[in-house]
């Protein structure tokens, strides 16, 4: 019998550590089970939050999705900037054709008349942009010709510039009689002025150097002419 009972012993001792054993392995298993689980739930809404921001945003960047606002001032700006950009281009390449209508005004600024006539437009402006052409007309004012001074041009305004039609005032003192006159050298011919001794009436072919010597010093200090008969009677005698 006490054979037995040490026999007994000996396999419910082993069998009851291995039994507490195994209950305190498995709680232990349980609780550390137990935290991983609620550390990784409270980590993973934010994980997945974040993941799914980057998602979106690279989602967005791929199919170039922007927000209906950005995108409809963007638009604005596109249609805008073209649209803009092409009707300054179309501005500044106005330019004046074969075609273009050539207006002259002619203004006598003594009696305030005008003479509107139209004319073709001449060579030497095809192609002038505005700019272009307004120097040219500084240019004409600047340096009129002899024969436009002949007239009493006095100067002159750009009314109107485009490729259809540009319209240009030409002002005018025009030649009143005279009873006498001033013959005048220019660049080494003679020049028949009125009396102001400023509106050039005839502009001659006859040389200075052609001239007796007392006559070309007469003229160079401005040679006063009594009367046309007179003015005329020189010029026949001296015409080549």
């Amino acid at each position: 019998m006490k054979y037995v009972k040490c026999i007994s012993l000996f396999i419910v001792y082993p069998l009851l550590v291995l039994g507490i054993g195994f209950y305190v392995g498995v709680k232990s298993s349980w609780f550390f089970y137990q935290r991983e689980e609620a550390g990784e739930d409270a980590e993973i809404p934010r994980a997945s939050v974040e993941k799914s921001a980057e998602n979106g945003q690279a989602s967005g960047q791929k199919a170039g999705s922007v927000p209906e606002e950005t995108e409809t001032v963007a638009a604005g700006d596109g249609a805008e900037g073209p649209a803009e950009a092409a009707e300054e281009v179309m501005v500044s390449a106005e330019t004046l054709c074969v075609d273009t209508k050539y207006v002259l005004e002619e203004t006598d600024v003594l009696y305030h008349t005008v003479v509107e006539t139209t004319w073709r437009l001449p060579d030497k402006y095809v192609g002038m942009n505005r700019e272009q052409f307004l120097q040219a007309m500084e240019v004409y004012e600047a340096f009129p010709p002899l024969s436009e001074l002949e007239r009493g041009f006095v100067g002159l305004e750009v009314l109107s510039f485009s490729r259809e039609r540009v319209v240009v005032r030409m002002d005018y003192k025009f030649v009143q009689p005279s009873s006498s006159f001033y013959l005048a050298a220019y660049d080494n011919e003679v020049v028949v002025y009125l009396e102001d001794r400023k509106t050039v009436y005839i502009e001659t072919d006859i040389s200075l150097d052609s001239l007796p010597a007392h006559l070309q010093q007469n003229i160079i200090d401005m040679m006063w002419i009594r009367d046309e008969e007179e003015l005329y009677s020189f010029l026949e005698n001296y015409s080549s």
